[in-house]
């Protein structure tokens, strides 16, 4: 958590300038989140299958696996797209169309579907990335991953999202868009400052090692 802190307190001014994210967790849009309409979103869903699976999980790399997914994370990202905070041409189209009760509803549906599951997980091939998640990089002032994301990539508090099974291409990309600062909906800049020390290297095996986590 002291790692954690440091990162915190190193945020550049720039980075406050402007919010990050419209989102604010209060109690009241936590419920709403939760209230959401299961049945609701999954006649919703059948519109995201092309790109994410029937089931949530993606047959396309480079798009990412929804099933399992924490629903406040999903909600907030669905907003950010809609907001602009979040860039891409075809989720801000999207989510532009979708209403907040809309964003809800989808959230609580990929939320109650079975997430993707790794095959067994290679640490030795991966040292590297197994060490970052467990211990973190010191000398960069890296926090283990776990503290975050949890021991088994299931993803903590609102908006730190699950990365068990998660697809290579999409999670290498989200990191790189996070390292060039092409995404900024990161609360606190919290994600940009961590991926600015990761090499190109320690991404590609990041990705690979929780592809391959199981939850």
């Amino acid at each position: 958590m002291r790692q954690l802190l440091m990162i915190w307190l190193l945020v550049p001014g720039f980075a406050l300038a402007e919010p990050a994210s419209n989102i604010a967790w209060t109690p009241q849009l936590l419920n709403f989140v939760k209230q959401g309409n299961v049945q609701k979103g999954g006649q919703l869903a059948a519109s995201c299958a092309g790109c994410h699976g029937e089931k949530g999980i993606s047959q396309m790399d480079d798009f990412p696996s929804l099933a399992g997914q924490l629903a406040t994370y999903t909600y907030k990202q669905l907003r950010d797209y809609a907001d602009g905070k979040r860039e891409n041409a075809l989720m801000n189209s999207v989510a532009e169309g979708l209403s907040k009760q809309d964003a809800a509803d989808l959230a609580v549906w990929f939320a109650s579907l079975p997430p993707a599951q790794g095959k067994a997980l290679d640490k030795a091939a991966l040292k590297k990335a197994k060490r970052l998640v467990e211990k973190g990089n010191g000398k960069k002032i890296i926090p283990p991953c776990f503290a975050c994301h949890g021991s088994r990539g299931q993803g903590e508090r609102q908006d730190i999202p699950a990365l068990s099974g998660q697809q290579v291409n999409y999670f290498i990309n989200t990191l790189t868009e996070y390292k060039t600062g092409v995404r900024k909906n990161d609360i606190y800049s919290r994600m940009r400052l961590i991926a600015q020390y990761l090499t190109e290297d320690d991404i590609k095996q990041l990705a690979q090692y929780y592809h391959q986590m199981k939850r």
